[in-house]
């Protein structure tokens, strides 16, 4: 497994992500994932999601110090009366002390980004989290939160695929030392029937899929997978034993574009670069 550090954090490069998974899917697939090698696993309040990851990480013996958990503080949640609360119940349910790295979900358009941060420094402080990161904010607010932040911003969780040009925020990113966390990295499904990874694919024996995440990965970026068949599981994590090369690499870059974001929800999402 590859890592990505930023700022003493050591992140496992391929994650397992549990969004828009029932309860019942999670506790079936997890098993798989840690047998498959994954330990980092990453979850959110508003998944509904983090209690059964917490019950199946547990039921399957995972000793916490080998494993890296995220999760999300819902927007919601971002007043003085709620936030550290929140923080407490994601802990509850998952089972533990303290996550890896607590991130803000959305920069959503109601609260301040320096309460946002201020909130979350609080919760670093109090020892209920061991870093700390944004999620979907764009350059400004990114920098802003770099800024005002009294720890390091670790990481900025945002949609990146083959797809969409995310290059300026990566950019600004890598400037600052802030990780890049890639979801949504097979574009709600398009990737595994594309055809351009699928032709990369065969000549290395991979699927598209496969690809995709390689060359997220291979850009430095954290990528998390996402499965609830616990048959393909394995699959996700093959993407260590083989290397894209710089004509792999130019043709998927070729697929991005601007105007391909799949999540936007009005409201959450800021003007994006």
């Amino acid at each position: 497994m590859d890592i990505v550090k930023a700022y003493g954090a050591e992140i496992p490069a391929l994650g397992f992500g549990v969004f828009r998974m029932s309860d019942a899917e999670v506790e079936a697939v997890v098993p798989a994932a840690l047998e498959a090698g994954f330990r980092h696993f990453d979850t959110a309040q508003i998944y509904g999601n983090e209690a059964a990851l917490g019950h199946a990480l547990a039921a399957a013996g995972a000793r916490r110090a080998d494993l890296f958990l995220t999760t999300k503080v819902w927007v919601d949640n971002y007043s003085p009366d709620k936030f550290a609360a929140s923080v407490d119940e994601s802990l509850e349910k998952l089972k533990v002390d303290q996550v890896d790295l607590l991130l803000l979900h959305w920069p959503a358009d109601k609260v301040a980004i320096a309460d946002q941060i201020a909130l979350l420094n609080e919760v670093q402080t109090a020892g209920k989290t061991r870093f700390i990161g944004v999620s979907n904010q764009n350059i400004a607010q990114m920098n802003e939160s770099i800024a005002l932040s009294n720890v390091p911003i670790v990481t900025n969780q945002i949609e990146a695929h083959p797809y969409l040009d995310q290059s300026a925020v990566a950019a600004a990113a890598k400037a600052a030392g802030v990780a890049i966390t890639a979801y949504f990295g097979m574009a709600d499904g398009a990737v595994p029937s594309d055809p351009v990874l699928q032709a990369i694919g065969a000549k290395h024996g991979k699927s598209a899929a496969q690809v995709a995440l390689r060359w997220l990965v291979q850009q430095g970026f954290i990528a998390l997978s996402k499965t609830a068949k616990p048959a393909r599981v394995a699959e996700n994590f093959a993407i260590f034993d083989f290397a894209l090369g710089d004509d792999d690499m130019a043709a998927i870059g070729k697929l991005g574009q601007a105007n391909k974001r799949l999540v936007s929800p009005a409201g959450l999402a800021p003007a994006w670069d």
